[in-house]
């Protein structure tokens, strides 16, 4: 390092890659998990060359073991397992490549791996990726479904011919990735990305057959859970059998055992939609025509009452009425007037009986005075007594026939009384 270093006295390839290799060498023994992309390990060598990917990003490491390690792991010792591997960066100098010189593999067991799923499922449960509030309906019938799966797998064609075979016009959008293997999550999180971005799938749905526990390991890795989970278009996991249940199916919006029952729930079938509109059809007409003959029921009842079926009925009926009852208010009244008239009768005669002209008229006279100064519209003093007159004074004496007029005189050879006289009624 201390030698200069400068355009004009670079260093050679051979410094540079002689101290990458020191500083690589300085780095200790390193335990290592991932997935086996590429085993070689040809007859006649002694070193087998292996490809060791991160099974959530697409990063991998190149590995050299002796033939011997990769010949007793055996079966462990396959693409595709996840393996725990042991050893010692190190820098080829001859082709400037970084490499894990390997001197133990272990196949990760399944328990191992059952273990590490339930760790992962209950730390997702606790963030509520599993929580029902959150999962979305998928639509009674989506316009296009986006569906993930492998190339001409046969859960491909149980969603598409199940789906098809209920609703003919459906439409699909698919994207094929790998199922399983190192490549499987990042091109599963890749097509659900390309799906959700597209406007027009309604749905999307990740569909794969069965398989075993190491199979279906990438259905329930963390980086695909969490892809799922923040998707804005809704997820239906359709992944393996019945039995099967990885992390995904907790995570997506709906669950279905098999890619034939995704199939069936994705759109409704034709026929018994068909089958149901006919049958509300009928429902309609029933209840339109059972509604129209109780209007016309209750139309005919309404019509049949009196009120409808002759309404001058009731005016002819008050009218009636009106009429008895005017002529009872006019029998009333004469009868009152009648009645009045007898009264007024019987007073009368009783008045004129005892009134001065029935005196009068049995031989009885009224004898008034008539002052010396009378004025015409003044009442006449009846004369009650003889001491009220002196001769000469003018009387008027009415009878029952009329009234005639008389002077006072005195009685011839009497002297006048001083208080008492005589009065001689004249006749004019």
């Amino acid at each position: 390092m201390s030698q200069p270093n400068s355009p004009e006295q670079p260093w050679p390839v051979r410094t540079v890659a002689r101290k990458i290799a020191e500083w690589v060498d300085r780095l200790g023994p390193v335990w290592v998990e991932g997935q086996l992309a590429q085993v070689t390990a040809r007859p006649g060598t002694g070193t087998a060359f292996l490809v060791l990917r991160d099974p959530a990003a697409d990063v991998s490491l190149q590995l050299t073991a002796p033939v011997g390690l990769v010949r007793e792991g055996g079966p462990a010792v396959v693409e595709g397992n996840r393996v725990v591997v042991h050893g010692k960066p190190s820098f080829f100098l001859g082709r400037g490549t970084l490499s894990l010189r390997v001197d133990q593999i272990r196949a990760v067991g399944i328990g191992e791996l059952l273990a590490r799923i339930e760790r992962l499922r209950r730390l997702l449960a606790a963030e509520g990726l599993f929580d029902h509030a959150r999962k979305r309906r998928p639509p009674f019938l989506p316009g296009c479904i986006g569906l993930v799966t492998g190339r001409a797998s046969a859960a491909e064609h149980d969603v598409v011919s199940n789906a098809t075979a209920r609703w003919p016009s459906v439409r699909f959008r698919i994207e094929h990735t790998a199922t399983q293997g190192a490549l499987a999550v990042p091109q599963l999180v890749e097509a659900l990305g390309v799906l959700d971005r597209d406007p027009q799938v309604d749905v999307i749905v990740l569909a794969r057959g069965g398989g075993s526990v190491e199979d279906l390991l990438p259905f329930s890795d963390e980086t695909l859970c969490r892809a799922v989970a923040a998707c804005r278009t809704p997820v239906v996991s359709a992944i393996g059998h019945e039995p099967d249940t990885p992390l995904v199916d907790h995570v997506a919006d709906v669950r279905c055992s098999t890619p034939t029952e995704a199939g069936r729930r994705l759109v409704p079938d034709l026929a018994e939609e068909t089958a149901r509109i006919a049958g509300l059809r009928d429902r309609a007409r029933r209840a339109l025509g059972g509604w129209v003959d109780r209007e016309q029921r209750l139309l005919a009842a309404l019509r049949a009452r009196p009120v409808l079926a002759d309404p001058l009925r009731a005016i002819d009926a008050r009218r009636d009425e009106v009429e008895r009852l005017r002529e009872a208010t006019r029998a009333c009244v004469l009868r009152g007037l009648e009645r009045r008239d007898t009264d007024l009768e019987h007073v009368t005669a009783r008045l004129t009986a005892l009134g001065p002209a029935a005196t009068l008229a049995r031989g009885y006279a009224v004898v008034q005075r008539v002052p010396a100064e009378h004025d015409p519209g003044t009442p006449l003093p009846v004369l009650r007594s003889v001491t009220e007159v002196e001769p000469g004074a003018r009387l008027r004496i009415r009878v029952a026939d009329g009234a005639v007029h008389a002077d006072v005189a005195p009685q011839p050879g009497e002297p006048p009384a001083p208080k008492k006289r005589k009065t001689k009624v004249s006749t004019t």
